[in-house]
């Protein structure tokens, strides 16, 4: 099957925006495997706090969609699917002792990704005149940037 060209600046940002959504939907599984392999409850509950996050901004993402008059689907998101396969893989060659480490180092990856890709999103809404939009994704940025702090601070905790 050959894959469309894209050509403007909206078919990609809409090809990038299914891309987000696709990479929500593999936070939410990488979470829900984070989660059942931390042993700390307040580890187990971060994950927690940041899956209900990451349905809220499941749901910012899909009126983004809707703002810019685009069905909601998905597209492929390759780095995602890699941190994850990564995480697996350490999860599986680590210690149980480890597992907390790894579980926070690893969603610390997929946050600072997800940082990056919320960050490129807010720039193109921006230029292709959507500030509804912009603010939408915006706050699924503060979030993520939240998280990502939260993440550092329980991680460098663990480490001392």
């Amino acid at each position: 099957m050959t894959q469309q060209k894209l050509t403007t600046p909206e078919e990609l940002f809409h090809y990038q925006l299914r891309s987000a959504r696709t990479m929500e939907d593999h936070s939410l599984e990488a979470l829900d495997v984070l989660h059942g392999a931390a042993k700390d409850a307040k580890i187990k509950k971060l994950f927690s706090h940041h899956a209900d996050e990451t349905r809220e901004q499941i749901a910012k993402l899909e009126q983004v969609f809707g703002l810019m008059g685009f069905d909601v689907t998905t597209a492929p998101s390759p780095s995602t699917t890699g941190i994850s396969k990564q995480a697996e893989s350490l999860l599986e060659r680590s210690d149980a002792q480890l597992h907390d480490c790894v579980a926070l180092a690893s969603a610390l990856g997929n946050e600072h990704f997800e940082i990056s890709a919320y960050q490129g999103l807010i720039l193109q809404a921006g230029s292709l005149g959507s500030a509804d939009a912009a603010k939408l994704l915006e706050e699924n940025l503060d979030q993520e940037t939240h998280t990502s702090e939260e993440l550092r601070a329980a991680l460098q905790e663990l480490l001392s």
